[in-house]
């Protein structure tokens, strides 16, 4: 077997072992609240997803998901990627507050089952998975190496799982893009500011895996990190977003890990005549990386039936 198709395959595998565990659908939240988010109205926000609690916090027995998406829901309960979901489109906008208790004492295997029956229960989610054959790329250094910056001493993060108080109003850059408080940096490796047609990557102490992580999101299609490269890095990747699947819209929605930041619009306009260079080409001119495009077996959780609206608490 190719190497490269043995790396896909033992990656698919160890999804496999996890989806694979006895599925005990006695295993429920003691109590579960959902309720519909609600966005704000002016449309100009900043979200700080921030799910605190849960197995292995300060806070073991109660988990609270602010705003978060049915897709990133699934996500949890299935400890897959996003583009592993295989569903209606709505549910990257249908977004809920979830707040539930369970023993202190659960696993996170039995948590993740806990979200599955709860999305059983509450949604009447029916899913089933299977293999498909589909593109994935491999992240490689570019003729004339990485442009990667190592990052110096990272101060440490004041009460990360703390909820941030940020301003509705926040300052624009000379690139157009707001700028991060000082209270929100370090939360979260790298942070997402997206505008409707572009998309600022803000890496700040975060590894190659953490920047393989926002690309398999920002393309939803499977990345591998081939660089080669150690260590922490300090970055700004800068790009259009323009026909791609994780643009603004889909990118907010889709969910990203706990304390990801996201810029929604209206904000500053991007710089007189400036012109943006897509995410490939973004790569290779800042970072010194770029994308190499293969195919390989990616495994699905295919929702076959779910309802929009949750039974009543």
């Amino acid at each position: 077997m190719p190497p490269r198709i043995a790396a896909t395959c033992l990656a698919v595998t160890c999804l496999s072992i996890a989806w694979g565990q006895s599925h005990d659908s006695s295993l429920k939240f003691d109590v579960a609240s959902i309720k519909p988010a609600v966005a704000p109205a002016d449309g100009r926000r900043i979200i700080i997803q921030s799910p605190s609690g849960g197995p292995g916090t300060k806070d073991p027995g109660r988990i609270r998901y602010p705003n978060i998406s049915l897709r990133q829901l699934f996500m949890n309960a299935y400890d897959v990627k996003g583009f592993q979901i295989s569903g209606p489109p709505w549910l990257d906008f249908e977004r809920f507050d979830i707040d539930a208790t369970m023993p202190p004492e659960t696993s996170k295997e039995q948590f993740r089952i806990m979200l599955q029956n709860l999305l059983a229960d509450r949604f009447k989610a029916v899913v089933h998975r299977e293999t498909k054959e589909l593109p994935i790329y491999s992240l490689e250094v570019a003729k004339g190496g990485s442009k990667m910056k190592p990052s110096g001493d990272a101060p440490p993060v004041a009460n990360p799982d703390e909820p941030l108080s940020l301003p509705s109003e926040p300052k624009i850059g000379a690139d157009g893009f707001p700028e991060i408080p000082p209270q929100a940096r370090g939360r979260n490796p790298v942070m997402f500011m997206g505008m409707p047609t572009r998309t600022k990557l803000l890496g700040q102490n975060a590894t190659i895996e953490d920047l393989v992580d926002r690309l398999t999101f920002q393309l939803n299609r499977p990345v591998s990190d081939k660089t080669g490269l150690k260590g922490k890095f300090d970055f700004a990747l800068t790009f259009s977003t323009e026909g791609m699947p994780g643009s603004l819209g889909a990118g907010m929605a889709s969910g990203q890990p706990a304390r990801a930041v996201a810029v929604a619009p209206p904000s500053g306009p991007p710089p007189e005549g400036e012109s943006l260079p897509d995410l490939f080409a973004a790569l290779q001119a800042q970072l010194g990386l770029k994308l190499e495009a293969k195919k390989g077996p990616v495994v699905l959780i295919v929702i076959d039936r779910i309802e929009k609206t949750p039974t009543e608490n």
